[in-house]
């Protein structure tokens, strides 16, 4: 039996129309998730998440990189960035879609100001409101960006920046449904073992499903269109591009925490995003290991295209008078390269030189 049946069963004889029944269930289903998405307004953050923002951001010099880092480990966090920056008025209203461009349009100060103001969850103060979803939901999203990352670094996808985002926040309308109906997830779901049969009882039981519910919401946080609609589209069979690996990574993810999965449906997804059988298996078995792949490039790099050109020489072993060789250039040349490469990053060696540009992305 439904939880709209229920409600209905449990209620005396009603003498309105059918019709009438159903419009006023509709209304108030309507109301329930408008309550929602308005109680999404206070969604904490895990307290570990803002002190370790709060403390990047006021590091000196300032990491881009850092302060991406800390605020992509949080739903809370990437919440109230990603909100505060497609509000700013400009070409880039409504157009900002990842972390990444955020921080960039955003002031240290205006970050640290978000963090400081974020309400906090902390596993050993539970509260009474979301009790322990705001960890369980951060654990699975953050194990969908690890599975989205390692689909992007095997295909070679170009936009990880924004997957980052889009697979984090997947769930959100979760979050949505928790809020609005008490049965919701434990009696929804019950008896559902894959992602695609938690999703049908939804709509069976509720008349709409996370995914779309969560596009709403992402839509009404004035989150760009494209995002919102990757978020609606991530349990779709026919979904592609940027949904099919959010789809993916989300049954990857469940996967690796030990939950059901269809191996028809990964597979078939798989497929979508280029993926064979072959290349599947590989990723299945990587998946409880660190991802081991060249940085992404966000802070900015200071060195100019010459002084990479030298620096990478410099990296695969080259003598200064290889380099030169090689890019047409003079020894002492080289020589001056190298030394505005060590002043501009700190280094007081090549080996520091070639360290720090590797783990900032710039090689």
């Amino acid at each position: 039996m439904t939880i709209q049946a229920q409600a209905v069963n449990q209620t005396p004889a009603d003498p309105r129309s059918a019709s009438d029944i159903a419009a006023s269930q509709n209304e108030g289903h309507g109301r329930r998730l408008t309550a929602a998405f308005e109680a999404l307004e206070a969604f904490p953050a895990l307290a570990e998440s803002r002190n370790r923002l709060l403390r990047v951001v006021a590091e000196e010099p300032l990491s881009v990189g850092a302060v991406v880092a800390a605020v992509e480990s949080d739903v809370a966090l990437v919440i109230s960035v990603m909100r505060l920056a497609n509000q700013i008025d400009g070409r880039s209203r409504g157009r900002v879609d990842s972390v990444v461009a955020a921080v960039e349009l955003l002031s240290p100060d205006a970050v640290q100001a978000l963090a400081t103001q974020t309400r906090t969850f902390d596993f050993f103060e539970r509260s009474v409101v979301w009790e322990g979803a705001p960890e369980r939901f951060r654990l699975h999203g953050v194990a969908t960006q690890r599975a989205a990352e390692r689909i992007a670094i095997e295909v070679g996808y170009e936009h990880r920046d924004r997957l980052m985002i889009t697979a984090l926040l997947h769930d959100i309308g979760k979050l949505v449904l928790m809020h609005a109906y008490p049965g919701y997830p434990a009696q929804v779901h019950a008896g559902a073992r894959t992602p695609e049969e938690r999703v049908q009882k939804e709509r069976r039981e509720l008349g709409v499903d996370h995914a779309l519910v969560g596009g709403v919401l992402a839509r009404r946080w004035g989150l760009p269109k494209h995002v919102a609609s990757i978020i609606e589209r991530h349990h779709s069979p026919d979904a592609d591009e940027e949904a099919a690996f959010v789809r993916l990574a989300d049954m990857l993810a469940h996967y690796s925490s030990g939950a059901g999965v269809n191996p028809n449906e990964l597979l078939k997804t798989a497929r979508a995003v280029g993926i064979g059988p072959s290349e599947l298996r590989g990723v299945l078995y990587d998946l409880p290991y660190p991802i081991q792949s060249k940085p992404r490039q966000v802070d900015p790099c200071p060195l100019s295209g010459r002084e990479v050109d030298v620096l990478k020489r410099l990296a695969a072993g080259n003598v200064y008078k290889q380099i030169a060789h090689e890019l047409g250039l003079s020894t002492s040349t080289v020589r001056t390269h190298l030394h505005n490469i060590y002043g501009k990053l700190g280094a007081v060696d090549r080996a520091q030189a070639v360290l720090i540009a590797t783990e900032r992305g710039w090689l």
